[in-house]
């Protein structure tokens, strides 16, 4: 029990940080330290890793609007279509042996990461105003598939392709951004732990409790230092909180 304990802590700090400062899903986190240290099977992993971000999430999607940094409007449009294509995702993720889940997820954070340290955003809120409501709203349907079969898919790029999609194709801000990804987050995690756990059966309690109790409690640290930063240090941060989670994973999988 204090292993399991101290591996799931260590998992939430990861998790947390990644949720609040970037909008990243815990399952980039948790998945491979539970795979690794507590040979969970992989799709048990992915779906304790999604059931910790739903509260991680919701919590710091409720700092970010506290702040006014969060496009519910066009987060709503964008998180119906991700929430259909999470099942399909999900679905399919069942179907494939635990080695193939994953690896595409661990890449992505990595080099996002080293993306906002070397070209931060530094898109504002005025710049944003300057597109239409229609243009945004089928973008946003057009890259809520894509990003809802990744999420079901290996659980934890889901997050990471928002936040790269809502920064570079939408023209977001980063605090907007991060903010409304963690909302979008919020419910498709939510779907995609349901789906696990009703196609893969009950996890394993103690191991989910001590992960969403840790998640939850650095997600809300992350997300008020987040929302207080200026913009130039909020993309290094970002940027390094991702970066050393990648370096992080890929010696947990592949060292």
């Amino acid at each position: 029990m204090p292993y399991e304990f101290l591996i799931c802590f260590i998992a939430g700090i990861g998790a947390g940080l990644g949720t609040g400062f970037a909008g990243m899903s815990a399952a980039a986190v948790i998945s491979p330290m539970l795979i690794t240290f507590l040979h969970l099977p992989a799709y048990e992993a992915v779906g304790i890793a999604l059931a910790s971000d739903v509260l991680a999430s919701a919590v710091s999607a409720y700092t970010y609007g506290k702040n006014k940094n969060l496009d519910i409007k066009n987060g709503l449009i964008m998180m119906f279509t991700v929430l259909g294509f999470t099942l399909v995702g999900s679905w399919v993720s069942s179907l494939l042996p635990n080695g193939a889940m994953g690896g595409f997820s661990v890449f992505m954070t990595l080099l996002l990461g080293i993306k906002f340290i070397v070209r931060p955003v530094l898109t504002t809120k005025d710049s944003m105003a300057g597109v239409s409501f229609k243009k945004r709203a089928v973008q946003s349907v057009l890259c809520g598939i894509l990003i809802g079969f990744i999420c079901g898919f290996v659980g934890a790029g889901g997050g990471m392709m928002m936040l790269l999609i809502l920064t570079s194709v939408l023209g977001y801000e980063l605090k907007t951004a991060v903010g409304t990804s963690v909302f979008i987050m919020t419910f498709t995690a939510l779907t995609g732990a349901v789906s696990h756990f009703a196609i893969g059966g009950a996890p394993d309690w103690s191991v989910l409790i001590f992960c969403v109790l840790s998640t939850l409690l650095w997600a809300r640290i992350a997300a008020k230092f987040a929302n207080k930063a200026n913009p130039v240090v909020l993309n290094r941060a970002t940027g390094v909180v991702l970066t050393v989670l990648g370096v992080a994973i890929i010696a947990v999988n592949y060292l």
